[in-house]
């Protein structure tokens, strides 16, 4: 055994060598060695051929407007044709998700969602987060940091790939990259290599920090409306996945050597896309409005009480409310053939000692509820579980949670939002639509209240038009000016 060892010890550090030597290519953006050594570009592009489809599930699936795809298909393969990596199989993708994201995997798969470009004002600011995307592509990011994963891992990682055991590892690892944050020089590297494909298709270059603005913006509106410090957005990443700042996208296009700003900005190609954009939640996912959540499809709604605010998130509808108190609603994975009672002791919330279990009807449909106190390292609070089984075993599940002190006071307004869900019928799922973008021309006379009053959101209206056009805190818009207002 120990002889084996020793020379399964060697075998790696002789593996750990050869790579390190061999593993430092010439960076085709950049020009630079880099080390790639566990990661080939035919590599990446499987990757990310292998890994597409995961994204599109993750995210909603791709955004169905043909203009639109092609329109930002067109954009990014004329970024990609002048990149260093010009002959991959350069694919782009709008995700049909409202939230504000782009990001990129190996090989040449590009995403930006829908909520990215209603927040953009033209062309060149959509160009500017796909052209940065590109530069983390030709930059081998990816590759860089797996590499340099591998090579920290030290001997057993590289006696692992020897043996053919860390297959599962390179899988997990390149998977989940273009979700997980970049460092701050291979941030920095993508926006010069950004600011590279702006220059050479004639995009204004300044277009990158104006979105970086705009962005910035969006989170104190968001930080706004969870209650939170607007300043503290600065603290942490404007794009979950991109800790980038304003300053540092304006050194890169002051650096970026031999690349002059172009004159195109394309506001009108662009607010010609843009308007009937789908804008916030889609029908497929139900949507909130104001203090009901409806799904026309599935054909239900409920209400939630005052003080409380809905949001729709990917999994779940969640309310937050007063001194920390929180409704969670969704659905369960499976269908369930015995009583509900039984369904929330032994099968959604087995691990949990209750005070009492007993079962109720809502609306016609058989449900149960279930009250317990659980201690976390925010305090204590009061849980209670419904369990609501429609005729077609479709389960719906709220938890109320609140603090002890405040259970008593908010119970009749829980009671009622439990009993307030309920199946609706089809003409009135119909009453139901999403909001859309749509652009307007500003005319003589017209100022922020005239569209102000034509938003169509629940609150924050005048910030909300400010925001998804660009506008300060006092700026007036001027005559003949395009703007996006949110309604049905």
């Amino acid at each position: 055994m120990k002889v084996e060892f020793k020379k399964s010890w060697g075998v790696a550090l002789i593996l750990l060598a050869t790579v390190g030597l061999a593993g430092c290519t010439v960076n085709p953006a950049t020009g630079d060695q880099s080390f790639t050594g566990f990661m080939s570009l035919e590599d990446e592009i499987k990757i990310g051929r292998d890994e597409h489809p995961k994204i599109l599930k993750s995210f909603s699936g791709a955004y169905k407007d043909l203009a639109v795809t092609t329109y930002v298909s067109g954009i990014g393969n004329r970024l990609a044709a002048k990149s260093e990596l010009p002959n991959i199989k350069w694919t782009f993708t709008v995700l049909n998700s409202p939230q504000i994201n782009a990001f990129a995997l190996p090989g040449g798969y590009v995403y930006v969602t829908r909520g990215l470009m209603a927040l953009a004002s033209n062309e060149a600011e959509l160009a500017g987060v796909i052209a940065h995307e590109i530069g983390h592509v030709t930059g081998r990011h990816t590759a860089q940091r797996y590499s340099s994963s591998i090579l920290a891992g030290g001997l057993s990682m590289a006696a692992g790939i020897f043996l053919g055991s860390a297959a599962g590892d390179f899988a997990n690892f390149a998977g989940h990259a273009a979700l997980q944050s970049y460092s701050r020089g291979q941030e920095f590297e993508a926006d010069s290599l950004g600011v590279r494909y702006l220059s050479r298709t004639n995009y204004d270059t300044r277009a990158m920090a104006s979105f970086l603005s705009k962005l910035r913006s969006h989170s104190q509106l968001e930080a706004k409306r969870h209650k939170k410090d607007p300043s503290s957005v600065d603290q942490g990443d404007m794009f979950a996945t991109h800790p980038r700042t304003i300053d540092r996208v304006e050194r890169a296009i002051a650096n970026a050597k031999g690349s002059k700003s172009g004159t195109r900005v394309g506001t009108i190609d662009y607010m010609e896309r843009v308007h009937n954009l789908l804008y916030g939640d889609d029908p497929k996912e139900g949507f909130v409005k104001g203090r009901t959540f409806v799904h026309p499809e599935m054909r239900f709604r409920f209400d939630v009480p005052e003080g409380f605010r809905l949001f729709n998130g990917r999994t779940a509808v969640v309310a937050k409310g007063p001194g920390g108190s929180i409704i969670q609603f969704d659905m369960a994975g499976k269908p369930y053939n015995g009583a509900m009672t039984s369904y929330i002791s032994n099968v959604w919330a087995r691990r949990s000692s209750f005070n009492r279990v007993e079962p109720i009807n809502v609306n016609g449909m058989q449900a149960a509820t279930a009250s317990t106190r659980i201690r976390q390292k925010n305090g204590t609070f009061d849980l209670r579980f419904i369990a609501i089984r429609q005729r077609n075993d479709r389960i719906y599940r709220f938890a109320f949670l609140t603090p002890p002190n405040l259970t008593d006071r908010l119970s009749l307004g829980l009671r009622q939002t439990t009993f307030s869900l309920k199946t609706i019928l089809r003409a009135e799922a119909q009453k139901y639509h999403p909001n859309r973008i749509r652009v307007k021309p500003v005319r003589a006379g017209d100022g922020v209240r005239t569209f102000v009053r034509q938003m169509g959101v629940n609150d924050f209206k005048e910030e909300t038009f400010r925001v998804i056009n660009g506008l300060g805190n006092n700026e007036r818009l001027r005559t003949g000016k395009l703007v996006k207002i949110i309604s049905k």
